[in-house]
């Protein structure tokens, strides 16, 4: 009986954590081999608003680039994270200082997460009252985390003026935080932190340092089609002429 009991309790243990995988606040996609897409939610302008970020299964340990918007998912995340894959998140990578991206840097410092951001990125969390990451990338930087290795790039300003991305060159994906668009957005979004009068000549940056990236992950909605960089230079280019 203490057995079956015992078997019980570990059943109802794991559906809760196997359940918070399926939360409609925390959505977990395979991207590609060891990459996965997870979405979380947040209200801006009075409308539930996703957001993308990304994380990396290797053989040392997970990579999360971004975290939570929504901050009851920071938890739920390395739940799902480690009874999907048996591992632990070990560094977090915020591509630059809004919410969408930093919400969550201090929670995972604390857990004994390594947290990562740029210099620029830190100085402009303290300035505007965001969360802050335990260590600075000083320039653009090649990182090596068991059978992985990506690189970090600020291309220049756009959604805002310390927004980097990050490339993976041998699987040829790009993750572009919320400085490229998807393809079917309506315009650039916010840029009361950006610069658009730049923003055209930094996306051109990007496409001449990173030819022919096979997934591209937008900040904010699908990231099916390739297209988004191409995509968001246009709109760039709209908003340049416009202002002339």
């Amino acid at each position: 009986m203490r057995l079956i009991t015992t078997t019980l309790i570990s059943l109802f243990f794991l559906a809760n954590i196997s359940a918070q995988t399926t939360d409609s606040s925390l959505k977990i996609s395979h991207l590609s081999g060891d990459f996965y897409i997870f979405r979380t939610f947040n209200l801006y302008k009075g409308s539930r608003i996703s957001a993308n970020a990304m994380y990396l299964v290797t053989a040392n340990g997970v990579v999360l680039f971004d975290t939570p918007w929504d901050t009851a998912q920071f938890q739920p995340l390395l739940d799902s994270i480690k009874i999907r894959h048996h591992k632990n998140v070990i560094l977090c990578i915020a591509t630059h200082f809004h919410a969408d991206r930093t919400a969550g840097l201090e929670y995972y410092r604390q857990q004994g997460i390594k947290t990562f951001t740029t210099r620029q990125t830190d100085e402009l969390s303290k300035k505007n009252g965001m969360k802050r990451a335990e260590f600075l990338i000083e320039n653009d930087t090649i990182f090596t985390i068991g059978q992985y290795s990506f690189q970090t790039y600020f291309p220049g300003p756009g959604h805002t003026a310390d927004n980097i991305v990050i490339w993976f060159d041998k699987e040829k994906i790009l993750y572009g935080g919320c400085l490229i668009k998807s393809a079917d957005a309506d315009d650039l979004g916010y840029l009361g932190d950006g610069n658009e009068k730049r923003y055209a000549s930094t996306i051109e940056k990007i496409q001449r340092k990173f030819k022919n990236p096979k997934y591209i992950i937008p900040g904010h909605d699908d990231w099916s089609s390739t297209r988004s960089l191409e995509h968001t230079l246009i709109m760039a280019k709209q908003l340049e002429r416009k202002n002339q």
